[in-house]
């Protein structure tokens, strides 16, 4: 299985909520390595992906990726996007 599809299963398919750091360790990758294949999973399949900024116990902050449903603005804008031959 390729990296694009263990990323695409964590975030896609189980639903969970991951830093690139956790990724990165769990599948023997990079961090930016990870951040690549989110870029895809959001260009690629047009998955709204989101990076959520958390602080955690010790003041840290980390960002967490996670998939969910975009905004009616974010759809109505792609759509304007397409009708105006923009994409």
């Amino acid at each position: 299985m390729s990296l694009f599809d263990k990323v695409f299963n964590t975030l896609v398919i189980e639903g969970n909520e991951r830093t690139a750091k956790q990724m990165a360790a769990f599948y023997n990758s990079t961090p930016a390595s990870i951040k690549a294949r989110i870029s895809e999973i959001r260009t690629q399949k047009g998955y709204a992906v989101y990076a959520n900024k958390h602080t955690d116990s010790q003041g840290r902050t980390v960002t967490k990726y996670r998939v969910g449903t975009p905004r009616k603005a974010v759809v109505a804008a792609g759509y304007r996007a397409l009708a105006a031959g923009l994409v």
